[in-house]
């Protein structure tokens, strides 16, 4: 069955040719739940199709074990160090690789210095099916950017769709939060979140308010945040 935006889809549907007529110039990039087949493009997943500007497809559908995909940003957590790389965990059916090289100014000679347990925040240069995922800590100009280790800070799991949620620039929570609480938050999209506050009372206030938003619309979440930023002043 051929589909179109915000269509249900279910495994083995199509995109309808006439959502995929873009510029010539530019290219169709597919996200998760979508798969290329010759000049077609297939649904995998059952969900909602998603259409992000004129060239940019996904499935909105819920997830919670993530599958690596090239170019997206995650944090994985170090399980393993030799001489040459790091295995990290990254909420994936496999561990991904981090060659101690892949850091900006990072040489033979002068190596990053990481520890088991340490929290990454890294791009995935590869991974597919038949491929092991591969991090590394540089953007495309060999530069860190914001990836690399996060010190300290507060590693947590959560779904996909609330990673997903609260990146949509439509979600109010990030921005409630942030102009009450001084703190540094990084969402990966595999799931993993990680904050650093001045305290553990804060930190855990804005974990809990991440975790609690999955399934409240826009309205409620500031109710939310507005309960949570009472609740810590009563506290100070």
């Amino acid at each position: 069955m051929k589909v179109k935006n915000e269509d249900i889809v279910i495994p083995g549907d199509i995109i309808n040719e006439d959502c995929l007529k873009i510029d010539k110039k530019m290219k169709i990039i597919i996200g998760p739940g979508l798969k290329k087949v010759g000049n077609e493009i297939f649904i995998t997943n059952s969900g909602i199709l998603r259409k992000k500007n004129p060239n940019t497809f996904w499935v909105d559908f819920y997830q919670r074990r993530y599958v690596p995909a090239k170019g997206e940003s995650i944090l994985g957590v170090v399980t393993n160090k030799s001489s040459e790389a790091l295995k990290l965990d990254i909420g994936a059916s496999e561990q991904a690789s981090l060659s101690f090289l892949a850091f900006e100014g990072a040489s033979k000679k002068y190596k990053p210095e990481v520890a088991v347990g340490d929290v990454i925040y890294g791009r995935l240069l590869a991974a597919g099916s038949d491929v092991e995922p591969e991090l590394v800590c540089i953007d495309h100009n060999f530069k860190s950017d914001r990836f690399g280790v996060l010190k300290d800070g507060f590693i947590f799991n959560c779904s996909l769709n609330v990673v997903y949620k609260i990146l949509n620039s439509s979600c109010p929570l990030l921005q409630l939060l942030g102009k009450e609480i001084k703190h540094e938050i990084v969402v990966g999209l595999n799931g993993k979140v990680w904050v650093k506050a001045n305290n553990c009372e804060d930190t855990l206030a804005i974990a809990n308010a991440v975790l609690k938003c999955e399934f409240l619309s826009n309205s409620e979440i500031r109710t939310m945040c507005n309960e949570v930023l009472n609740c810590l002043k009563g506290m100070s």
